[in-house]
């Protein structure tokens, strides 16, 4: 594994290796070389800017409109169950991605992890999907924005597209800044989002209490004609999909560790708090919804979109109403900031994978190039024209186009978290092998090896019931189904093609690398890796 030379200094003014500055790809990978490079990121975000960033790409539009169409579908408790059971999955998902990025923190995240431990194919094909999962996420917000803003703008004032142009830049702007700042906003955005659902859980609470609107609704509502499983285990199952989707953002929580201050400190901390943050927000949101209004509520039905009409009667405008008659417009104003911040975390997460794609050798070497800040600015600008290119195809035709790249990405969160639970599940086997002391984790998993099991499965039946809506229409039609599962074909060409091209081999487990080393809050080397040993100072030397 070769070296380059140290850039960062300590606080005691001594040269020391950090993460950044080793090269990850090692000569297990079968891979081409990781490219050279003259500068690196920086570890900028504190451990409340980790946190937040999570949240910010997590609690969106799947919270505050598509919960809605989950309560139609569902009933109250047929979708408390569903969000209860993904929200377990997704806690064991995050606790095999906090052991990982806790030892070995990387912008790279389960991409990385993937290639070290399981297969550089596996890491390769998990790294594309990821980076256009968030680049077509980014072109969705901006045309979401555009439509939200019509709410209050008639288009015939200024075109929907240049609102859209507009937010792109503002998207650009942040990210251009260094990474602190960019924590800073979306710091911001989220303390608006976790105090609308404050607001929202108590004001729900006040009205199904009879404290506002003087009428006491209880469990009424749970007892309604059909309620409170209207549709039996089958509306629960074609509520896993939605759940699923809302939940989708969690994981950047490793992508952000590897520009964490103190990665080995924050990083479990930050995963404590993000997951009982979200799931308790998104339980507690669904049983006020269930609690207040009825599951048959037409203004429930189809409320799964992004235009003018689902926000004026967003679940979370449909109670807020009973007590605060502008509660439309403070809601747009809520899902606009909403859409923003998930634009800004889906920027973010794309174009620090793809510079970690281009640091293991998997993509041109100049996407590994950063600025003097620490932002990789080449794959700033290529995320963007990724994303404007989508967007510029949601306005060509019928849109034909854009909805099959849709369909492509809106896979990838699904297949990300599958391969967070095989890397994982490889990664503790091979520190075991290699001598590793599992008491001496710098953090531990939950419940191994059942948690990422179980994990693993509920996330197949997720996949697997992609189509369901579809399949149980009275005539499903063959390209809608196609247009379910396009992006399983797509994932497996890539892993595919690349493993056949460079002949890559799942890695044994005694030959799974570890070597890499993290600087904690005092400047002081850590040191991880199982049975392994690093390089002193001077070899370090030698070697760049």
């Amino acid at each position: 594994m070769s070296l380059s030379r140290a850039s960062s200094q300590s606080s005691r003014g001594q040269q020391m290796v950090d993460y950044y500055d080793v090269k990850l790809l090692s000569s297990h990978s079968n891979a081409q070389t990781s490219p050279a490079r003259t500068n690196h990121l920086q570890r900028g975000l504190k451990a409340r800017h980790l946190s937040m960033i999570s949240i910010a790409g997590t609690i969106g539009t799947g919270l505050f409109l598509a919960s809605g169409t989950s309560i139609a579908q569902a009933g109250p408790l047929g979708a408390l169950i569903a969000y209860t059971m993904i929200g377990s999955m997704v806690f064991f998902m995050m606790t095999s991605l906090g052991e990982m990025a806790t030892m070995i923190p990387t912008a790279g995240s389960f991409n990385t992890y993937a290639a070290r431990f399981v297969d550089p194919a596996l890491g390769f094909a998990l790294g594309v999907n990821y980076f256009l999962n968030w680049a077509v996420t980014v072109a969705v917000e901006i045309a979401a924005a555009a439509l939200i803003l019509q709410f209050w703008v008639s288009p015939d004032l200024l075109p929907s597209w240049i609102w859209s142009i507009l937010f792109l830049v503002f998207m650009v702007s942040v990210n251009v800044l260094s990474v602190r700042a960019l924590g800073e906003a979306e710091f911001w955005f989220s303390v608006v989002k976790i105090l609308t659902v404050i607001i929202f859980i108590v004001v729900g609470i006040l009205v199904d209490s009879g404290a506002v609107g003087g009428d006491k609704i209880g469990f009424r509502n749970w007892s309604i004609e059909g309620a409170p499983l209207p549709n039996g285990f089958g509306g629960i199952l074609g509520v896993f999909l939605v759940a699923g989707f809302s939940f989708q953002g969690t994981e950047l929580i490793g992508i952000a560790a590897g520009e964490s201050e103190n990665p080995r400190k924050n990083v479990p901390k930050a995963i404590k708090q993000v997951f009982w943050r979200i799931l308790i927000f998104y339980i507690a949101s669904i049983f006020v919804i269930g609690l207040v209004i009825p599951y048959n509520d037409e203004n429930l039905l189809g409320n799964g979109g992004v235009d003018k009409l689902a926000i004026a009667i967003s679940p979370f405008t449909l109670v807020l109403q009973k007590a605060f008659k502008p509660a439309s417009h403070i809601m747009n104003a809520v899902i606009l900031i909403t859409v923003l911040s998930a634009g800004n975390s889906g920027m973010y997460a794309s174009t620090r994978t793809l510079y970690m794609l281009a640091r293991d050798g998997k993509a041109p070497a100049i996407f590994a190039r950063t600025n003097s800040h620490g932002i990789p600015m080449q794959s700033l600008l290529f995320t963007t024209f990724i994303s404007a290119l989508c967007f510029g195809a949601s306005l060509l035709g019928s849109g034909e186009v854009y909805n099959w790249l849709l369909n492509i990405s809106s896979i990838s969160g699904f297949i990300a978290w599958l391969g967070i639970a095989v890397s994982h599940w490889r990664f503790r086997r091979a520190y075991v092998a290699q001598g590793g002391d599992i008491n001496r984790l710098p953090y531990k998993a939950a419940f191994f090896p059942y948690g990422p099991i179980y994990a693993l499965v509920l996330c197949l039946v997720v996949i697997c019931g992609q189509g369901y809506s579809e399949f149980t229409k009275p005539d499903p039609k063959a390209i809608n189904l196609v247009a379910c599962y396009i992006g399983l074909p797509f994932f497996f060409l890539m892993w595919g093609g690349y493993k056949i091209y460079y002949k890559t081999k799942v890695v044994p487990l005694l030959e799974c690398d570890f070597r890499v080393s993290s600087l904690d809050h005092d400047g002081e080397m850590e040191e991880f890796a199982p049975g392994r040993s690093y390089a002193s100072e001077k070899e370090n030397e030698q070697l760049a």
